[in-house]
Protein backbone atom coordinates (compact mmCIF):
# COMPACT_ATOMS: atom_id res chain seq x y z
CA UNK A 1 0.00 0.00 0.00
CA UNK A 2 1.27 3.25 -0.73
CA UNK A 3 2.12 5.40 2.05
CA UNK A 4 0.17 8.91 2.46
CA UNK A 5 2.67 11.95 1.97
CA UNK A 6 0.77 15.45 3.79
CA UNK A 7 2.76 18.23 2.39
CA UNK A 8 1.72 21.49 5.28
CA UNK A 9 4.22 24.53 3.47
CA UNK A 10 5.14 25.71 -0.34
CA UNK A 11 7.86 23.30 -1.38
CA UNK A 12 9.48 23.16 -5.15
CA UNK A 13 7.47 22.19 -7.56
CA UNK A 14 9.87 19.14 -8.08
CA UNK A 15 8.58 17.36 -4.74
CA UNK A 16 5.36 15.73 -6.17
CA UNK A 17 6.83 13.61 -9.39
CA UNK A 18 9.59 12.86 -6.66
CA UNK A 19 7.39 11.39 -4.13
CA UNK A 20 5.05 10.27 -6.56
CA UNK A 21 8.09 8.11 -8.70
CA UNK A 22 9.29 6.81 -5.65
CA UNK A 23 6.05 5.11 -4.67
CA UNK A 24 4.38 7.66 -2.25
CA UNK A 25 1.01 9.44 -2.08
CA UNK A 26 1.50 12.98 -1.53
CA UNK A 27 -1.23 15.57 -0.61
CA UNK A 28 -0.09 19.10 -1.35
CA UNK A 29 -1.80 21.59 0.44
CA UNK A 30 0.84 24.62 1.46
CA UNK A 31 -2.43 26.92 2.31
CA UNK A 32 -3.75 24.72 5.29
CA UNK A 33 -4.46 26.02 8.66
CA UNK A 34 -3.13 24.14 11.74
CA UNK A 35 -6.60 23.35 12.61
CA UNK A 36 -6.94 21.90 9.49
CA UNK A 37 -3.94 20.21 10.07
CA UNK A 38 -4.85 18.69 13.00
CA UNK A 39 -8.42 17.09 11.53
CA UNK A 40 -6.86 15.03 8.93
CA UNK A 41 -3.00 14.44 9.68
CA UNK A 42 -4.40 10.94 11.55
CA UNK A 43 -4.85 9.78 7.80
CA UNK A 44 -0.91 10.16 6.73
CA UNK A 45 2.09 8.09 7.67
CA UNK A 46 4.67 11.18 6.72
CA UNK A 47 4.36 14.79 7.00
CA UNK A 48 6.72 17.22 5.30
CA UNK A 49 7.25 20.51 6.90
CA UNK A 50 9.02 24.03 7.16
CA UNK A 51 7.82 25.79 9.76
CA UNK A 52 4.61 26.69 9.47
CA UNK A 53 3.19 25.14 12.74
CA UNK A 54 5.02 23.78 15.84
CA UNK A 55 5.41 20.13 15.70
CA UNK A 56 3.86 19.86 19.23
CA UNK A 57 2.20 17.08 21.75
CA UNK A 58 -1.20 18.18 20.59
CA UNK A 59 -0.26 17.64 16.71
CA UNK A 60 1.50 14.41 17.18
CA UNK A 61 -1.23 13.15 19.82
CA UNK A 62 -3.46 13.56 16.47
CA UNK A 63 -0.50 12.09 13.86
CA UNK A 64 -2.07 8.72 14.80
CA UNK A 65 -0.14 6.62 11.59
CA UNK A 66 2.65 9.11 11.01
CA UNK A 67 6.01 7.05 10.88
CA UNK A 68 7.81 9.67 10.18
CA UNK A 69 8.33 13.71 10.11
CA UNK A 70 10.66 15.51 7.37
CA UNK A 71 11.28 18.88 8.05
CA UNK A 72 12.65 20.59 4.59
CA UNK A 73 15.88 21.93 5.96
CA UNK A 74 18.09 21.83 8.59
CA UNK A 75 16.87 23.28 11.95
CA UNK A 76 14.68 21.12 13.59
CA UNK A 77 14.10 23.79 16.75
CA UNK A 78 10.33 23.83 16.46
CA UNK A 79 9.53 20.37 16.65
CA UNK A 80 9.20 18.34 20.29
CA UNK A 81 11.31 16.09 20.14
CA UNK A 82 10.56 14.27 23.44
CA UNK A 83 7.12 14.06 22.01
CA UNK A 84 8.44 12.35 18.71
CA UNK A 85 10.04 9.98 20.44
CA UNK A 86 7.71 9.03 22.52
CA UNK A 87 5.15 8.75 19.44
CA UNK A 88 7.81 6.81 17.79
CA UNK A 89 8.00 8.82 15.10
CA UNK A 90 11.08 9.32 12.90
CA UNK A 91 13.11 12.49 12.22
CA UNK A 92 14.54 13.58 9.18
CA UNK A 93 16.07 16.35 7.89
CA UNK A 94 17.98 18.04 4.95
CA UNK A 95 20.88 19.71 5.77
CA UNK A 96 22.69 18.66 3.21
CA UNK A 97 20.33 20.16 0.85
CA UNK A 98 21.33 23.97 1.92
CA UNK A 99 24.99 23.23 2.78
CA UNK A 100 26.21 24.95 -0.16
CA UNK A 101 24.35 27.77 -0.15
CA UNK A 102 25.09 28.47 3.38
CA UNK A 103 28.47 28.50 3.37
CA UNK A 104 28.13 30.77 0.48
CA UNK A 105 26.00 33.43 2.07
CA UNK A 106 28.21 33.67 4.94
CA UNK A 107 31.52 34.22 2.93
CA UNK A 108 30.06 36.18 0.87
CA UNK A 109 27.76 38.41 3.84
CA UNK A 110 31.80 38.43 5.49
CA UNK A 111 33.54 39.67 2.67
CA UNK A 112 31.13 42.65 2.58
CA UNK A 113 31.74 43.42 6.00
CA UNK A 114 35.25 43.38 6.08
CA UNK A 115 35.50 45.62 2.46
CA UNK A 116 32.86 47.67 3.61
CA UNK A 117 30.91 47.30 0.42
CA UNK A 118 27.51 48.09 1.56
CA UNK A 119 28.60 51.72 2.81
CA UNK A 120 30.99 52.45 -0.43
CA UNK A 121 27.99 51.25 -2.91
CA UNK A 122 25.45 53.50 -1.06
CA UNK A 123 28.37 56.80 -1.11
CA UNK A 124 29.07 56.24 -4.47
CA UNK A 125 25.63 56.43 -5.21
CA UNK A 126 25.50 59.59 -3.74
CA UNK A 127 28.62 60.60 -5.75
CA UNK A 128 30.27 60.66 -2.69
CA UNK A 129 34.02 59.13 -3.51
CA UNK A 130 36.11 58.58 -0.50
CA UNK A 131 38.76 56.20 -1.00
CA UNK A 132 40.58 56.19 2.45
CA UNK A 133 36.88 55.91 4.60
CA UNK A 134 36.31 52.55 2.71
CA UNK A 135 39.83 51.20 3.33
CA UNK A 136 39.18 47.22 3.96
CA UNK A 137 40.78 44.05 5.57
CA UNK A 138 41.60 41.26 3.82
CA UNK A 139 40.64 38.02 4.94
CA UNK A 140 43.66 36.37 3.70
CA UNK A 141 44.98 35.05 6.50
CA UNK A 142 42.93 35.88 9.56
CA UNK A 143 42.39 33.25 12.33
CA UNK A 144 38.61 32.25 11.88
CA UNK A 145 36.48 30.41 14.97
CA UNK A 146 33.46 27.87 13.51
CA UNK A 147 31.42 27.02 16.50
CA UNK A 148 29.30 23.54 15.12
CA UNK A 149 31.63 21.46 12.55
CA UNK A 150 28.68 19.94 11.25
CA UNK A 151 27.34 20.39 7.66
CA UNK A 152 26.93 24.23 7.91
CA UNK A 153 30.33 24.64 9.61
CA UNK A 154 31.96 22.60 7.06
CA UNK A 155 30.59 23.81 4.06
CA UNK A 156 32.07 27.68 5.50
CA UNK A 157 35.15 25.69 6.20
CA UNK A 158 35.66 24.49 2.82
CA UNK A 159 35.36 28.28 1.29
CA UNK A 160 37.84 29.49 3.62
CA UNK A 161 40.65 27.57 2.62
CA UNK A 162 40.80 29.33 -0.68
CA UNK A 163 41.31 32.52 1.49
CA UNK A 164 44.52 31.05 3.25
CA UNK A 165 42.44 30.86 6.91
CA UNK A 166 43.69 29.20 9.74
CA UNK A 167 40.61 27.67 10.63
CA UNK A 168 39.75 26.56 14.50
CA UNK A 169 36.06 24.31 15.14
CA UNK A 170 34.89 23.65 18.19
CA UNK A 171 31.88 21.45 18.29
CA UNK A 172 30.88 20.08 21.77
CA UNK A 173 29.04 17.34 20.34
CA UNK A 174 32.10 15.86 18.22
CA UNK A 175 35.82 14.98 18.82
CA UNK A 176 38.70 13.81 16.55
CA UNK A 177 36.79 15.42 13.54
CA UNK A 178 40.26 17.55 12.47
CA UNK A 179 40.08 17.80 8.79
CA UNK A 180 41.87 19.50 5.54
CA UNK A 181 39.72 22.33 6.30
CA UNK A 182 39.94 23.24 10.07
CA UNK A 183 41.34 21.90 13.03
CA UNK A 184 39.72 21.41 16.37
CA UNK A 185 39.51 23.46 19.00
CA UNK A 186 38.69 24.05 22.26
CA UNK A 187 36.20 27.16 23.40
CA UNK A 188 39.39 28.57 24.96
CA UNK A 189 41.28 28.79 22.30
CA UNK A 190 38.65 30.21 19.92
CA UNK A 191 38.25 32.77 22.43
CA UNK A 192 42.60 33.51 22.84
CA UNK A 193 43.13 33.37 19.00
CA UNK A 194 39.65 34.15 16.44
CA UNK A 195 39.60 36.79 14.94
CA UNK A 196 36.17 36.00 13.39
CA UNK A 197 33.26 33.96 14.60
CA UNK A 198 31.01 32.00 12.62
CA UNK A 199 27.70 30.24 14.37
CA UNK A 200 26.44 26.71 12.67
CA UNK A 201 24.67 25.38 15.69
CA UNK A 202 20.94 24.36 16.35
CA UNK A 203 18.46 26.39 18.43
CA UNK A 204 18.30 24.38 21.85
CA UNK A 205 17.83 24.90 25.70
CA UNK A 206 21.52 24.81 26.03
CA UNK A 207 21.90 27.53 23.28
CA UNK A 208 19.46 30.20 23.64
CA UNK A 209 20.92 33.30 24.71
CA UNK A 210 24.32 31.69 24.51
CA UNK A 211 26.29 33.84 22.77
CA UNK A 212 25.98 37.01 24.87
CA UNK A 213 27.52 40.27 26.65
CA UNK A 214 29.66 37.71 28.61
CA UNK A 215 30.90 35.13 25.72
CA UNK A 216 31.81 37.91 23.68
CA UNK A 217 33.82 39.99 26.20
CA UNK A 218 36.13 36.72 26.89
CA UNK A 219 37.74 37.26 23.25
CA UNK A 220 41.58 38.32 23.43
CA UNK A 221 40.64 40.16 20.06
CA UNK A 222 38.28 42.23 18.25
CA UNK A 223 35.97 40.16 15.84
CA UNK A 224 34.37 39.62 13.19
CA UNK A 225 31.28 38.33 13.92
CA UNK A 226 28.73 36.00 11.55
CA UNK A 227 25.72 34.39 12.39
CA UNK A 228 23.51 32.53 9.93
CA UNK A 229 22.10 29.94 12.55
CA UNK A 230 19.70 31.00 14.70
CA UNK A 231 18.93 34.27 15.80
CA UNK A 232 17.59 33.29 19.20
CA UNK A 233 21.32 32.13 19.83
CA UNK A 234 22.30 36.03 20.24
CA UNK A 235 20.15 38.58 22.04
CA UNK A 236 20.03 42.14 20.27
CA UNK A 237 21.10 43.52 23.42
CA UNK A 238 24.37 41.48 23.73
CA UNK A 239 24.91 42.29 20.15
CA UNK A 240 24.67 46.10 20.46
CA UNK A 241 26.66 46.27 23.59
CA UNK A 242 29.71 43.66 21.66
CA UNK A 243 29.55 46.63 18.88
CA UNK A 244 29.23 49.66 21.46
CA UNK A 245 32.38 48.42 23.57
CA UNK A 246 34.51 47.61 19.85
CA UNK A 247 34.36 43.53 20.87
CA UNK A 248 32.85 43.18 17.71
CA UNK A 249 34.10 44.79 14.47
CA UNK A 250 31.30 44.32 13.03
CA UNK A 251 28.04 41.63 12.66
CA UNK A 252 26.70 39.88 9.32
CA UNK A 253 23.30 38.70 10.56
CA UNK A 254 21.13 36.46 8.23
CA UNK A 255 18.82 35.44 11.46
CA UNK A 256 17.34 37.48 15.10
CA UNK A 257 16.16 36.74 18.12
CA UNK A 258 12.90 38.35 17.21
CA UNK A 259 12.34 38.10 13.02
CA UNK A 260 9.03 39.13 13.60
CA UNK A 261 9.84 42.58 13.08
CA UNK A 262 6.44 43.53 14.49
CA UNK A 263 6.65 41.56 17.22
CA UNK A 264 9.91 42.86 18.36
CA UNK A 265 9.72 44.27 22.21
CA UNK A 266 9.97 47.38 23.29
CA UNK A 267 13.97 46.95 24.31
CA UNK A 268 13.99 44.95 21.64
CA UNK A 269 13.17 47.62 19.27
CA UNK A 270 15.20 49.92 20.39
CA UNK A 271 18.46 47.55 19.81
CA UNK A 272 17.21 46.60 16.47
CA UNK A 273 16.73 50.11 15.44
CA UNK A 274 20.28 51.07 16.71
CA UNK A 275 21.75 48.38 15.09
CA UNK A 276 20.08 48.94 11.74
CA UNK A 277 22.05 52.61 11.94
CA UNK A 278 25.36 51.25 12.10
CA UNK A 279 27.55 50.77 9.12
CA UNK A 280 29.24 47.90 10.31
CA UNK A 281 26.38 45.59 10.69
CA UNK A 282 25.07 44.08 7.75
CA UNK A 283 21.45 42.03 7.11
CA UNK A 284 19.79 39.66 5.23
CA UNK A 285 16.35 38.22 6.37
CA UNK A 286 17.13 34.46 6.90
CA UNK A 287 18.34 33.05 3.50
CA UNK A 288 21.32 32.12 3.80
CA UNK A 289 20.22 28.98 2.80
CA UNK A 290 17.48 29.96 0.77
CA UNK A 291 18.98 30.14 -3.04
CA UNK A 292 17.10 28.32 -6.07
CA UNK A 293 19.30 25.50 -6.38
CA UNK A 294 18.98 24.51 -2.42
CA UNK A 295 15.26 24.88 -2.55
CA UNK A 296 15.08 21.75 -5.33
CA UNK A 297 18.34 20.18 -3.81
CA UNK A 298 16.38 19.84 -0.38
CA UNK A 299 13.29 17.99 -2.04
CA UNK A 300 15.94 15.16 -3.05
CA UNK A 301 17.62 15.13 -0.04
CA UNK A 302 14.50 14.41 1.53
CA UNK A 303 12.71 11.41 -1.01
CA UNK A 304 16.53 9.67 -0.65
CA UNK A 305 16.06 9.39 2.79
CA UNK A 306 12.24 8.81 2.74
CA UNK A 307 13.18 5.85 0.19
CA UNK A 308 15.64 4.44 2.42
CA UNK A 309 14.05 4.70 5.52
CA UNK A 310 10.74 3.07 4.19
CA UNK A 311 12.02 0.83 1.97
Amino acid sequence: MQKRVLIIDTMHESLLPMLEKAGFAPDYLPQITRAEILDIVGHYQVMIVRSKTPIDAELLGKATQLEVLARAGAGTDQVDMAALQACNIALINAPEGNRDAVGEHAMGMLLALMNKLLQADAQVRQKIWQREANRGYELMGKTVGIIGYGHMGQSFAKRLSGFGCRVLAYDKYKSGFSDTYATEASLEQLWAEAEVLSLHVPLTAATRGWINTDFFNRFAHPIWFVNTARGEIVPLASLREALQSGKLRGACLDVLEQEKLDKLTPAQAVDFEWLTQQPNVIFSPHVAGWTYESYERINRVLVDKLVQLTA
